[in-house]
């Protein structure tokens, strides 16, 4: 494999997983616009990092904990862990359900933990023209991620509102799909495992092909 081709994966699963963790403000200033809310937490979260780059990267387990404890409150990950799990999530046991919860909360975590002090980029910037809402109770929120090579990567967080609280419920990095793509490959673990509830759980980590990321998809 390349090198930019491995630099290029770990930029965009950087930035996947950049999302989740933008999950915990979402429950501050529900006043606000959703546009207003991410451009908001995106400043927030990130003058929590900037110039703490090299502290961080040699007491990673201090940034993984900064990254846990933020996330306990708000997250809602077996939302998430559901749509995931799509269709098998009906005939999977209260346990199960659970148990994946934690262990794709705790996969997206070390990814971005490890992101954190490996990904360059110079700017993270939310659009100032944003598409408008079609229903009252979901929006959409246009950003980019400027790295120190001048390439754009584009974000797109999906919000819904839920009990009065906009919560990020999906991203769109480059084209690709977050839940989407997550939710096939466990479709595709499930066939190869036979259906294998627990085994599916025991060997979850997600990949997403570099040559996917390079040519980045249809959002």
């Amino acid at each position: 494999m390349k090198e930019n081709s491995v630099m290029l994966a770990r930029r965009l699963l950087f930035l996947l997983s950049l999302a989740v963790a933008l999950l915990p403000f979402a429950a501050q200033a529900q006043s606000k616009s959703p546009e207003a809310l991410v451009r908001d937490n995106v400043n927030e979260f990130m003058e929590q990092i900037n110039g703490r780059e090299d502290y961080y990267a040699n007491n990673l387990d201090e940034l993984k904990a900064l990254v846990n404890d933020s996330l306990n409150d708000v997250a809602d990950f077996r939302y998430i862990g559901a749509s995931v799990m799509g269709s098998y999530f009906r005939n999977a046991t209260p346990e199960q359900r659970s148990r994946f919860a934690n262990v794709f909360r705790q996969t997206l975590i070390d990814t971005y933990t490890r992101g954190l002090v490996t990904f360059d980029y110079d700017e993270l910037r939310v659009l100032a023209d944003q598409r408008g809402q079609r229903y009252e109770d979901q929006a959409s929120v246009d950003m980019e991620v400027v790295a120190t090579n001048g390439q754009i990567y584009p974000v797109s967080y999906s919000l819904r509102l839920s009990d009065g609280e906009w919560k990020v419920v999906n991203v769109i990095v480059n084209g690709i799909n977050l839940g989407l793509t997550f939710r096939n490959q466990f479709d595709q673990s499930m066939r190869e495992n036979n259906r294998d509830y627990d085994a599916v759980i025991r060997s979850w980590s997600p990949e997403i092909g570099v040559d996917e990321l390079e040519q980045g998809g249809n959002a």
